[in-house]
């Protein structure tokens, strides 16, 4: 029989705190070890108790969830966090501190029985991980800052982690875009921010490139340059560049990606050339 995940909710209001419980219950195997109302509170039971994942509220007292979540995020075993709140603005910051997930209230139960799908699978994903030896923290998709889709950066082409991270949270505005990480064509750095493309749409994510790749499904997209990250399966035509490089026109857009001089050889390998 498979683990199963044991949890807390941090939240100040009743009923806001019992629909979730409910909707944890009717969706998943997930065990609820714990309700509460305080921020300090939570951190003095994590003392004693270790628990896989933290429903956290944003507006709480004593500590706020954002500051709780980044205490927790120093933790040597980290839990999952999905942040549940009524607040849209803190959503690039809890990406950063790579939360699992953002879910606005009220909870839109489709929305709920999809996230406890997808963070029971990462968790199987890590212990059977961690029973095979290769242990590594799991960030969350998504980061969001990611882990990009916080969910678990794959490690090796075409494995159970690399279905798990096919789910990309963009930043539109104040809105939250889920897009499926093959919609993703290139992305580029421009100062401290990343630009993702897709075939019809500009997103801004709030993180270094580095950072967003890391997120992304390693056996699709490839870390080109040191400006940019390309989708293998969207490269329509490899044309010589200067230097002996390359630049990369991709499918159904007209943008243009450069392969840099120092991932030419990688380049070659992977696409057979």
């Amino acid at each position: 029989m498979s683990e199963r995940m044991r949890g807390i909710i941090v939240e100040d209001e009743f009923l806001a705190m019992e629909e979730l419980d409910y909707l944890i219950r009717q969706h998943s195997s997930i065990e609820i070890v714990g309700k509460f109302e305080d921020g300090i509170d939570v951190l003095k039971f994590l003392q004693s108790s270790d628990v896989d994942v933290i429903f956290l509220d944003i507006n709480i007292p004593s500590l706020d969830g954002v500051l709780l979540a980044k205490s927790i995020s120093k933790f040597a075993n980290k839990p999952y966090i999905v942040f549940t709140t009524a607040y849209k603005e803190h959503a690039a910051e809890a990406f950063e501190i790579e939360a699992f997930d953002y879910i606005l209230k009220p909870y839109p139960e489709p929305r709920i029985a999809a996230m406890l799908g997808k963070l029971e699978a990462a968790f199987a994903a890590k212990k059977e991980r961690e029973a095979s030896g290769t242990v590594g923290s799991a960030p969350s998709p998504n980061h969001a800052g990611g882990q990009p889709e916080p969910l678990e950066s794959s490690t090796a082409a075409g494995g159970s982690e690399s279905k798990l991270n096919r789910r990309i949270n963009l930043y539109k505005g104040e809105k939250i875009i889920v897009v499926d990480a093959d919609d993703i064509y290139y992305a580029s750095a421009q100062e401290k921010t990343t630009l993702v493309y897709t075939r019809k749409e500009e997103y801004t994510m709030h993180m270094s490139i580095s950072d967003f790749h890391a997120g992304l499904p390693q056996d699709q997209f490839f870390r080109c340059h040191r400006s940019y990250t390309v989708n293998l399966s969207k490269i329509r035509e490899i044309v010589p560049w200067f230097n002996n490089t390359y630049l990369l026109r991709l499918r159904d857009i007209s943008a243009e990606v450069p392969v840099s001089r120092s991932k030419v050889k990688e380049f070659r390998q992977l696409m057979h050339i």
